[in-house]
């Protein structure tokens, strides 16, 4: 296994970059809460679960980092055996991904009153996420450093799914987008800006994925995919608060059914939207 350096020191820039995150997630869910109070109750306490997981995830990453540093520095098995909480790393990830994942897929059935399409995402993202659990069940099973190389299909097959995913999200939310376009620039406008956003956030957590299974892949002899791993629980969450946010409260426009509204921007079931 590598030295210090490369077993420990990417694990801790991991750490501190999902602190950094988790940060923005709580500036970006004050502000969702205040803008947005009148969204239906069930998206109110869906953030706020996502915020609590995160916190979770916070605290279970400091414990991973804490352990070999602190509780077992200088001892072989800090450099032989896997921090106890390691495992909890990726069933953290896809309780967080996963119901994001259908949360678009959501959205999507609202715009297109289509299931074919939302189908496939929910689909991919209930096998991304029984990839992940598999995966914290292998690393729980076999927690010595040295047998991180038979996780390889594992984490593979978790996160290329995760990516695919969220790739689908990105072009699927794009198209329902695209055909919203009203001919009103007032209006185009937000929906030019909210297809911009959905493809910058859904291309960051694929890309992100993909880097995290490619540094497994590259480096399997250290921790350097942890850098992008350990963040990825929190990017998930700043992705969906910002296209939560990116509604414009001020011209009161809901995109989403190609029509004004003359309180706030909301999200409406298919059932509600025909009445």
């Amino acid at each position: 296994m590598a030295g210090v350096d490369l077993l420990f020191g990417p694990m801790l820039i991991g750490v501190l970059l999902n602190m950094m995150l988790y940060g923005a997630v709580v500036t970006q869910m004050c502000a969702y809460y205040q803008r947005f109070a009148d969204d239906p109750a069930w998206i109110r306490y869906f953030i706020l679960y996502l915020f609590i997981v995160g916190f979770g995830n916070v605290v279970v990453e400091c414990g991973i980092i804490f352990e070999p540093l602190i509780i077992r520095y200088g001892t072989l098995d800090a450099f032989t055996i896997s921090p106890k909480l390691l495992p909890g790393d990726s069933i953290l990830i896809s309780i967080v991904s996963a119901p994001i994942q259908i949360f678009a897929a959501w959205r999507i059935r609202v715009i297109t009153r289509s299931f074919i399409l939302p189908g496939l995402i929910t689909l991919i993202s209930l096998g991304s996420f029984a990839s992940g659990i598999n995966m914290s069940v292998k690393v729980f099973l076999n927690p010595e450093y040295r047998e991180f190389d038979s996780f390889i299909t594992a984490a593979t097959v978790w996160l290329a799914s995760s990516a695919v995913c969220d790739v689908v999200i990105a072009i699927g939310m794009t198209h329902a987008l695209y055909t919203r376009k009203t001919g009103f620039s007032l209006v185009d406008g937000q929906i030019n800006r909210i297809i911009r956003l959905t493809l910058e956030t859904g291309a960051l957590t694929a890309i992100t994925a993909l880097v995290d299974v490619t540094f497994f892949l590259v480096f399997p002899r250290t921790s350097m995919n942890f850098i992008v791993d350990f963040p990825l629980s929190s990017l998930y969450t700043c992705s969906i608060l910002a296209m939560l946010n990116s509604r414009d409260r001020r011209k009161a426009m809901d995109v989403e059914e190609g029509r004004t509204a003359y309180n706030s921007v909301k999200f409406q079931s298919p059932l509600h939207s025909s009445n």
